[in-house]
């Protein structure tokens, strides 16, 4: 592990490839996670209330508004990085009750070297597999599972097949919530197999995302909130629309169609999700 001559980058190896932290040079105390030069996470050391990521500040918002203001949350958090979100429940909601499964030792104890998080008995880091550390749960033990993992920017088969999903389903509470990234271009195969396989168990869900995202114009980020009950439409709706990047919520019969015809995955025949296109990521320098 080093840092790189001239500027204050960290570069160091980790287990699943080459970890970078990049100052942000907009924000003091601020840094980009990239894992083999894709962003992985986005860190203000100052203000974990900060989201700069349009895809964590959908699920930011999600977390807001899946429950009362404030009120603390049974959180399971699927791929850490360098724990945006687990820093931002700590902040918005005090007293949450939160679990980190992240498959790298070695990207957890950079981060925990590099950009600490504030010590608190109720947030703990675990070096496991997603699927493994869901098998182990206790049955309605989160009120939300947030799902947020990549291998080589992609999602790893074995966390995209309805089996999967029923064990998400199972670890939340009856009114539980599960948010997922998903990681799609055109022509939207995996996103929309997605939401027909975790509508299987979780059948009321919305889709949050940019526009041209959602109609398969080009690669992006979508947020996939799903659970027994119908989600904050109206609320996701606004919030979406006065973004910093304004995106858009589609449910009810538009999800329907988005979905129609989409195979249901198994774990049988699962597949990594769709990899981005060749230089679609950069990061300021």
């Amino acid at each position: 592990m080093g840092r790189r001559r001239g500027d204050d980058r960290v570069v160091a190896p980790v287990d699943t490839g080459r970890a970078e932290l990049v100052p942000d040079p907009d924000r003091p105390r601020s840094w980009t996670l990239l894992l083999d030069g894709a962003p992985q996470s986005h860190v203000d050391l100052d203000d974990p209330t900060h989201l700069e990521f349009e895809y964590v500040r959908r699920l930011g918002a999600a977390l807001d508004l899946l429950a009362p203001a404030g009120a603390p949350l049974r959180v399971l958090h699927l791929g850490g990085g360098a724990l945006t979100l687990p820093r931002y429940v700590q902040a918005t909601r005090p007293g949450s009750t939160q679990r980190v499964s992240e498959v790298d030792g070695a990207l957890v104890e950079l981060v925990r070297r590099e950009l600490p998080w504030a010590a608190d008995p109720r947030l703990k880091v675990r070096i496991a597999d997603a699927r493994a550390t869901l098998a182990a749960t206790r049955d309605g033990a989160y009120d939300v599972v947030v799902a947020d993992v990549f291998a080589g920017a992609r999602t790893p088969a074995h966390l995209t097949s309805v089996e999967y999903a029923a064990e998400v389903a199972r670890v939340l509470a009856p009114s539980g919530w599960y948010l997922a990234n998903l990681a799609d271009g055109p022509p939207l195969r995996h996103a929309r197999a997605q939401v027909a396989t975790v509508r299987q168990v979780l059948p009321h869900a919305c889709l949050v995302g940019d526009a041209a995202v959602l109609r398969g114009r080009r690669y992006g980020n979508l947020v996939l909130v799903a659970g027994r009950v119908s989600p904050p439409v109206p609320e996701l709706t606004r919030r979406a629309a006065g973004d910093w990047f304004p995106g858009r919520v589609v449910a009810g019969a538009e999800l329907d169609r988005f979905a129609g015809g989409a195979p249901v995955v198994h774990d049988a025949d699962a597949v990594d999700s769709t990899p981005p296109p060749p230089g679609i990521f950069s990061v300021r320098r």
